[in-house]
């Protein structure tokens, strides 16, 4: 299994901040951010890696990250996405990376509590489809601008609705997935949506509209650090108390 971190993105949400570096490469507590989704990879057992960034700090990465190996990672790759044209694409800059292979991808400003190694076994074990996590997300204000699952009888996700007015249930799609190689398929018949941009909610309902999708809730904490500056200092106070990537063991 490989895994894909996904650090592009104009950082817009966390200017200032952002004019200066990726956002990606800021600090969360004592380390910078894009540490924290490279240990819940290799704490899952995942150690073939490629980052996709972006835009004029992208050589950055190559110097904090070198060749991963101080940071457990066994073989480390980069891509470097052109233009800023939405997490599928990024994903599909991946595909000669993945080849045949299955892949956990990780926005890279996603930070979790608790390790992601059951997931990850889980989807190992699975037959086919893609696995995807959910966090519980009370406030009816944050679900407005995330991806939200409907499920129906059987708490099978039917659809997930991106950014809807009036969510369908009270969870949100984390920037944690798990796809099988045919991802790069459904990639690649992909229209760009009303932004411009190439929608992983579009890659998700595909997967669904083959009735091929799982999820897990996360339990524990599940903070997007590039959502906005509150946001990034929540996360950031969050680890430093609580710290992140945890195993039960």
């Amino acid at each position: 299994m490989k895994g894909v971190i996904l650090a592009g993105g104009t950082g817009s949400r966390l200017h200032p901040l952002t004019r200066i570096t990726n956002k990606h490469l800021l600090p969360i507590y004592d380390r910078p951010m894009v540490t924290y989704a490279i240990e819940a990879l290799v704490g899952a057992g995942i150690t073939q890696v490629m980052v996709v960034t972006g835009g004029t700090h992208a050589g950055e990465f190559l110097r904090l990250l070198g060749n991963g190996h101080e940071y457990g990672i066994d073989r480390l790759f980069y891509a470097y996405q052109e233009q800023p044209g939405g997490i599928a694409e990024a994903l599909g800059l991946a595909q000669r990376f993945v080849e045949d292979d299955r892949v956990v991808v990780i926005l890279g400003d996603n930070i979790v509590e608790r390790s992601i190694r059951p997931s990850v076994e889980r989807f190992l074990k699975q037959a086919r489809g893609a696995r995807i996590l959910l966090a519980q997300t009370k406030e009816v204000e944050h679900l407005r601008h995330l991806g939200v699952p409907e499920f129906d009888g059987d708490r099978r996700i039917v659809r997930i609705v991106e950014k809807p007015k009036n969510p369908p249930s009270r969870y949100g799609v984390t920037g944690f997935y798990f796809y099988p190689a045919e991802v790069f398929d459904v990639i690649g018949k992909l229209k760009p949506s009303g932004r411009g941009e190439l929608e992983i909610t579009d890659v998700n309902n595909s997967f669904i509209a083959k009735g091929g999708i799982e999820y897990d809730v996360l339990e524990g904490f599940w903070g997007d650090a590039g959502e906005s500056i509150d946001a990034y200092y929540a996360v950031n106070d969050f680890v430093r108390q609580h710290g992140a990537n945890k195993s039960d063991g």
